[in-house]
């Protein structure tokens, strides 16, 4: 059925997330045969790589009140199939679905329904949104979700997640994320949605029930307290389930770790590891928009930075989503699972929506002196704005007097640090000015912390390498523990911030030895906060990489006018070596679009499959037979998982609409509400 559903779309709106390559795409697909060239490492076989992201279904009236986060999940895949007749010879397969959440099958299962259920996250951001008309959306959204319990409803709305963010596995199941619900079980390899998972089941899974406590426990509000991060860790040794539940109300943050249980030949027996749910983290100073964290073997580290998440803002006259960059950003780091120990770490403001690594100093008795992290350090909120397509708002002359006398002194003892603070701060849309590596706009680089549990102070933080660096990914095995090689996504553009202002678009995938440079820095010690230990550009790490095989950074450039997505690590098999494996993404030829930079009905992308040693063989291309959209996170999924999925009972269903005949009074009601509604 969704495959036949016309998408609601506005044409020639040209906001920037809705235009080309991120406007949704109009069907959905079964595992349909793709067409490759090149050769399909053996370690993917009977594998499947899916990413997730926003593909909104009801989109008629967006107008400007878009954003990048915002829109109903989708899955897309590729299932690398082991063909029947010939063993060895893979096949590979596309399945795009949506994810069928409570919004989502309720937009489908009401005609009237003009714009999405949910406010969007550029509503909330936007300074021009005035006072009213962000109570007014807020409403809207309950008139709603209570309307969706009215007689001749096809579902109620239990949960607000739209779970478009991320996609990870445990314990036998697929789940995927989104910071406003608990996470959402999907089964692999057709992608059919089952339904939401509370740290116990999940819905429509073929086994008693548990009368375990769940995410977000008992209450008036355990509805808040299941929402969940859409960045959950899964331990590679223990196979623990680690993540948190960020709300409006103090303590503001719940901790919970799931065990996993060993699969027999029948049944899923009793966890080596005990279950620790929803436990309070002391401490954090607000609701905050918190969208990931650090977790190493020994210790958790909770990041509590001033970008604000807060309805309660309103009653201050502020957006509900708001950055105080004259505020300290806050590091929280506690064992694993004593949480009331945590200790906290203060620092200069930033922003950080991923973290790349975390991991334990430890001396010579084999006890933690230290917490190491990897993560990409934005220098201000402006990406949550700019992927609105607004303009961040200029700190007032007050803050930016806190902001130049937070910063070390020797971060600014020279001017061109004070204009790189002031330049910093420029929204994105209207930043026109070259930077220097040293000073440039809107930084997002891969950056290093040094949590000392000696002294209780931050004792290493800089940047590894100049060049802008987000999604990071690394080999799996590696997590949580020492990892020398961090890849993810960045850009050939002047500065980060001009490659923001036009919409998010990469077209570099890079490597960092991130060892090697944290190991450079003892020799030569950057400057605290403000500092880089590479301060080359990408047109110069290009430029060098040419010659020098062992350079600690590595850059891949796509051709011109063909954009990446972000890349999973999948290693090969039976090696020593922690880089020797392949990096896969999403690719999109934008040539193919029209002259109005809009995709026609029969665009395509690809699936790349990257040499991740070398960083410069393209192993094999798959042609897609439609275009997936640049979203947002995914995974890597390999055969022993899909095989090993729990059993399934039921899925979850579209429900059939009713016909004008078969509508009774209360089903014509409810119509005519939400189409006042809008």
């Amino acid at each position: 059925m969704m495959g036949s559903m016309a998408l609601k779309r506005k044409r020639g709106g040209n906001h920037p997330y809705l235009s080309g390559n991120f406007a949704p795409v109009r069907r959905t697909l079964p595992l349909t045969p793709c067409k490759y060239i090149g050769a399909i490492p053996s370690e993917l076989t009977n594998g499947q790589y899916v990413r997730n992201g926003g593909n909104p279904v009801t989109n008629e009236e967006l107008g400007r009140e878009a954003h990048w986060f915002d829109g109903d999940g989708m899955l897309s895949g590729i299932l690398f199939k082991e063909s029947p007749a010939k063993h060895g010879d893979i096949e590979p397969q596309f399945v795009n679905q949506y994810i069928l959440t409570d919004c989502l099958l309720s937009s489908i299962t009401s005609p009237s329904l003009k714009s999405p259920i949910l406010p969007s996250i550029a509503t909330m951001v936007n300074p021009a949104s005035s006072l009213l008309w962000i109570i007014w959306r807020v409403i809207r959204t309950l008139l709603l979700v209570l309307l969706s319990y009215s007689p001749g409803s096809k579902l109620a709305i239990k949960r607000i997640s739209v779970a478009n963010t991320g996609l990870f596995y445990h314990d036998g199941r697929a789940l995927a994320t989104c910071e406003s619900g608990p996470p959402l079980r999907v089964q692999l390899p057709n992608l059919e949605t089952v339904g939401w998972y509370n740290g116990n089941e999940s819905e429509g899974e073929s086994h008693v029930k548990l009368a375990e406590e769940a995410f977000g426990g008992t209450g008036v509000l355990s509805w808040m307290q299941e929402w969940t991060t859409g960045h959950p860790k899964v331990d590679p040794e223990t196979k623990e389930l680690l993540l948190y539940h960020c709300t409006f109300i103090a303590p503001y943050i719940h901790y919970t770790i799931v065990p996993t249980t060993t699969r027999g030949k029948e049944a899923y027996t009793s966890p080596a590891f005990p279950k620790l749910m929803n436990k309070p983290i002391p401490g954090v100073s607000g609701a905050k928009m918190m969208h990931d964290f650090g977790v190493s073997r020994q210790h958790t580290v909770i990041m509590d930075l001033p970008l604000s998440l807060n309805p309660f803002n309103l009653l201050k006259n502020k957006p509900v989503v708001a950055y105080d960059s004259s505020e300290a950003s806050r590091f929280g780091v506690f064992p694993r699972r004593n949480p009331s120990a945590i200790r906290w770490f203060e620092t200069s403001a930033c922003c950080i929506f991923h973290t790349a690594n975390t991991w334990d100093q430890v001396d010579h008795h084999g006890q933690a002196v230290g917490v190491n992290m990897l993560a990409c350090r934005l220098t201000s909120a402006s990406l949550v704005f700019s992927a609105g397509n607004v303009a961040a708002p200029q700190p007032t002359k007050e803050t930016a007097d806190k902001i130049r006398k937070a910063l070390p002194r020797d971060g600014l003892d020279h001017a061109s640090d004070l204009e790189s603070s002031r330049w910093e701060r420029t929204p994105l849309l209207q930043s026109q000015r070259e930077f220097t590596p040293e000073e440039e706009s809107e930084q997002c680089r891969l950056y290093y912390y040094y949590f000392s549990l000696t002294t209780g102070k931050i004792t290493h933080q800089y940047g590894l390498s100049a060049i802008p660096f987000e999604f990071p990914t690394l080999n799996p095995t590696k997590e949580m523990s020492t990892a020398r090689y961090i890849y993810g996504c960045s850009t050939s553009a002047s500065s980060f911030g001009a490659a923001l202002g036009r919409a998010v678009k990469i077209d570099v995938i890079a490597k960092i030895d991130a060892l090697a440079l944290i190991e450079k820095a003892r020799i030569g010690r950057p400057t605290e906060v403000t500092g880089c230990v590479d301060r080359r550009s990408v047109a110069e790490v290009l430029s060098d990489n040419e010659f020098n095989v062992q350079d600690p950074v590595r850059c891949f450039k796509m051709p011109e006018g063909w954009y990446a997505q972000e890349a999973r690590f999948v290693a090969r098999d039976s090696t020593q070596s922690e880089d020797d494996g392949f990096l896969l993404f999403y690719a999109f030829d934008e040539a193919q679009m029209d002259e109005d930079g809009e995709c026609p009905d029969n665009a395509v992308s690809q699936l790349w499959v990257l040499d991740a040693k070398g960083m410069r063989d393209v192993i094999c291309k798959v042609t897609l037979p439609q275009r997936v959209p640049y979203g947002l996170h995914g995974g890597w999924f390999s055969e022993e998982q899909i095989a090993e999925q729990r059993e399934v009972e039921i899925f979850r269903k579209i429900p059939a609409l009713k016909t004008k005949e078969q509508r009774n009074t209360w089903d014509r009601i409810r119509e005519a509400m939400i189409g006042m509604l809008g």
